[in-house]
């Protein structure tokens, strides 16, 4: 088994879907390895459902569904997802349900905030959401969507739960935990210090990373593949976008190097 884990997708509106297609990922990997890939994780913004982009969606979802693995999103910022209420939930058999936007092969879904999926024997907590720093020139509902935050609701749920569910195998989140962030991306620091750039996700994810155990925890939103290993809690932190990591039964493949960030 293997789980395919990778960065923000915003429907390939940069490029990104040339490292996820199946003649990338053979060539990459092997075609054994390959094969052994059941699930495909996006670690927020995949960017499905964009007003005005279904074109494109369509022949982005025509290439992905070439290879034979559904694909589950973590809930980013810049996520059309957000602005609906009426999607349908599926049972695809990972423990929680999920918010299906297309059901067919492949099935593509999103995983809520705040829960624990099982996916191939492997505990994930699933967190998601960000800071858009950039919401000042988005239009609400059409290209920013105010629940990018948890409501207070959420985070009390989540908290709750962790009181007696806190070991786990990975996290799966939108961007980091504060104090990691701030580690790997220095040069944002001094802007985080702001109020107008004050993310309160990145807050939360640090509230929880204290209280919990687990293996390592996957990132993506800070557009660049990075790692941080913290001898303290004894685990990585990768954030990764447009080269993927691979989950596999008994390690993660990484990727060799690392690429600078340009957060959105």
């Amino acid at each position: 088994m293997a789980i395919l884990v990778s960065g923000d997708f915003h429907n390939d509106a940069r490029g990104e879907l040339r490292y996820l297609t199946k003649d990338y990922l053979i060539n990459h990997y092997g075609k054994k390895v390959y094969e052994s890939i059941n699930y495909h994780i996006i670690l927020g913004d995949a960017g499905f459902l964009w007003p005005g982009n279904e074109a494109k969606e369509a022949e982005n979802v025509k290439v992905l569904a070439e290879r034979h693995f559904p694909i589950l999103c973590v809930i980013g910022n810049h996520e059309p997802v957000l602005g609906y209420t009426d999607l349908p939930e599926a049972d695809i058999g990972i423990g929680e349900k999920v918010i299906a936007i297309k059901e067919a092969e492949p099935l593509i879904a999103y995983l809520k905030r705040g829960k624990v999926y099982s996916i191939e024997n492997k505990e994930f907590l699933v967190l998601g959401g960000a800071l858009s720093i950039d919401k000042y020139r988005r239009i609400p509902g059409l290209s920013w969507w105010e629940n990018e935050y948890w409501s207070a609701s959420e985070e009390k749920k989540v908290f709750k739960m962790l009181e007696t569910q806190n070991k786990f195998d990975y996290v799966l989140s939108h961007t980091g935990p504060s104090r990691i962030n701030f580690k790997v991306f220095p040069s944002y620091s001094g802007m985080f210090d702001s109020q107008k750039y004050y993310d309160k996700v990145a807050v939360l994810n640090e509230e929880i990373d204290k209280i919990i155990t687990c293996k390592g925890w996957f990132s993506g939103h800070w557009h660049a593949v990075d790692y941080y290993y913290c001898k303290y809690r004894k685990r990585g932190y990768q954030y990764l976008y447009r080269h993927n990591a691979l989950i596999t039964e008994k390690k993660v493949i990484r990727p060799k190097y690392n690429t600078p960030g340009d957060l959105l």
